[in-house]
C-alpha cells in the first residue's frame, strides 16, 4: 500500500539558501531510492519562508529503507543547524489518489 508522507522545514532567515541547496540534494538522492515514487521540493507562492516536501513510498518498508539511507543521515546530521525548528512530518494514506 502506498505511504504518502508531507514535510515542513522552517529554516532560519540567514540559512534558506542553505536549506534549499541541501534539500534539492536530498531530492536527487531519494528520487534514485527503488522503492520511492514520488519526492517533491515545494515553496510557498506567497513568499513566506519555508519549503515542503511531498513524499511517495510504494509500502512502509521503502519508508523505512529511506530513512536507513546514508543520504538521510547525513541530511539529518546537516539540517538541525539550519532550521528554526524541526522537521514537521505527517504520514498520510491515500483515499482518493490520481495515478
Amino acid at each position: 500500500m502506498t505511504v504518502y508522507l508531507f514535510a515542513s522545514i522552517t529554516p532560519k532567515p540567514e540559512h534558506v539558501a542553505d536549506v534549499e541547496a541541501l534539500t534539492r540534494d536530498m531530492v536527487t538522492q531519494t528520487r534514485k531510492e527503488p522503492g520511492n515514487l514520488r519526492y517533491d521540493l515545494l515553496r510557498r507562492v506567497d513568499g513566506a519562508p519555508g519549503f515542503y516536501l511531498y513524499e511517495a513510498y510504494v509500502d512502509e518498508a521503502a519508508v523505512q529503507a529511506h530513512r536507513d539511507s546514508a543520504h538521510y543521515a547525513a541530511y539529518r546530521a546537516k539540517i538541525g543547524a539550519l532550521v528554526a525548528q524541526p522537521p514537521e512530518v505527517k504520514t498520510l494514506t491515500g483515499v482518493d489518489v490520481a495515478d
